[in-house]
């Protein structure tokens, strides 16, 4: 069964995760933003074989660590999708932009696009892309544990921002709406921020996604 610790990272607290199996050992970290020596004492403590990152998409405070990471590890850096292939290139822009320092260029090994799958040990993690946020985003799920890591495309009471270059607001609404929503209200989420939560519950009571605004 796959497992999972949030590591808060960055002055923005971002959702960095630890996916594991736990027959394996064998783990992914999710959106490494920074803060690595915390990522990689988490990974000891708990006696983890990390393998590979995962990206949900080009973000700084989403894949800030991930070179630093690559380079002390030799990790493999799946995802995101290739449309935010964009963001990556202009990174050293988002930490001016950003208030962070300076990280290095990486290029994934391995894009993803709807429908593919990664494996975490013995561990299943469908993908699913959903752009709005970012083009390229993509959402990671297990459907044996019924957990979803879905970065910044959805929040406890709240969505992605669509406002950046190449966000758009409609394609987030039908990401969350077509492809998260009958994935069943049972699913718990991992956002990119924030608390976790359930599909059923933000059908229920999100103001920007809910089954009552949409007839």
């Amino acid at each position: 069964m796959l497992q999972y610790q949030i590591i808060p990272v960055t002055h923005y607290q971002q959702n960095c995760t630890l996916l594991w199996c736990d027959q394996t050992r064998e783990a992914a970290v999710v959106d490494p933003g920074g803060d690595v020596a915390r990522i990689l004492a988490e990974v000891e403590r708990l006696q983890l074989k990390l393998t590979q990152i995962l990206l949900t998409h080009g973000h700084l405070d989403h894949v800030g660590g991930t070179a630093a990471l690559v380079q002390l590890r030799q990790l493999p850096v799946i995802g995101p999708h290739q449309d935010d292939m964009f963001w990556i290139g202009m990174l050293s822009q988002q930490a001016q932009m950003m208030g962070f320092a300076p990280v290095a260029n990486f290029t994934p090994d391995r894009f993803l696009h709807e429908g593919d799958k990664v494996m975490v040990g013995q561990a299943e993690l469908e993908v699913f892309h959903c752009p709005g946020h970012t083009p390229g985003h993509v959402v990671f799920f297990c459907r044996e544990a019924g957990l979803a890591q879905v970065g910044d495309v959805l929040f406890q009471g709240s969505v992605g921002r669509s406002d950046f270059p190449r966000g758009n607001h409609q394609q987030l609404v039908d990401s969350i709406r077509t492809k998260l929503f009958p994935l069943g209200d049972a699913v718990k989420f991992i956002p990119g921020h924030g608390p976790m939560s359930s599909f059923g519950q933000e059908r229920r009571t999100n103001p920007f996604v809910a089954d009552k605004h949409y007839g």
